[in-house]
């Protein structure tokens, strides 16, 4: 007893959970404005309720349906909504899934200015995945980018990848 074994540390593995995301803002079809590939924090929330839930009870676990953007700060660990989110009359907005490999999750969607997401030029600075449309769903995920003017005739493109490694 209490000996190790050498094969012990093999056995081992970290699993490490990352995200990223990148946002373009697209007039017509010119790209005017591109984050470019921006880590993200996972909030206690997003691991509790997105993760643990669904590996020991799938059924009160929630699941990455929409994704919001923002005027406000960097979501904290313990953030449950995003700081300064733009709230209009169609709110967040749904994401298509896709595997990416065999260990990243990707999630797309599309801002498009003919929903009129914004009522108005807006600086955008955040984003966050969500399960749900509604204020009271649990943020995911979330980080800050350079700050970008939106205009109202401006469509924003997302891709927000979830890699495990």
């Amino acid at each position: 007893m209490g000996r190790k074994r050498k094969n012990d540390d093999a056995c081992r593995e970290s699993v490490g959970v990352h995200g990223f995301f990148r946002l373009n803002i697209v007039e017509g079809d010119k790209v005017v404005g591109d984050s470019g590939w921006c880590k993200n924090q996972i909030t206690n929330e997003g691991f509790r309720c997105f993760l643990v839930r669904l590996l020991g009870n799938a059924a009160n676990s929630s699941q990455v349906g929409f994704v919001g953007l923002g005027t406000g700060s960097v979501p904290g660990a313990a953030a449950t909504t995003l700081d300064g989110e733009i709230m209009s009359s169609t709110k967040r907005t749904a994401v298509t899934f896709a595997s990416n490999g065999s260990t990243t999750a990707e999630f797309t969607a599309t801002f498009s200015s003919s929903n009129s997401f914004i009522s108005g030029n807006s600086n955008i600075s955040n984003i966050g995945l969500f399960a749900a449309t509604t204020n009271n769903a649990t943020l995911f995920a979330g980080n800050t980018y350079t700050s970008s003017t939106l205009g109202t005739n401006q469509d924003v493109n997302v891709t927000y990848q979830i890699r495990f490694s």
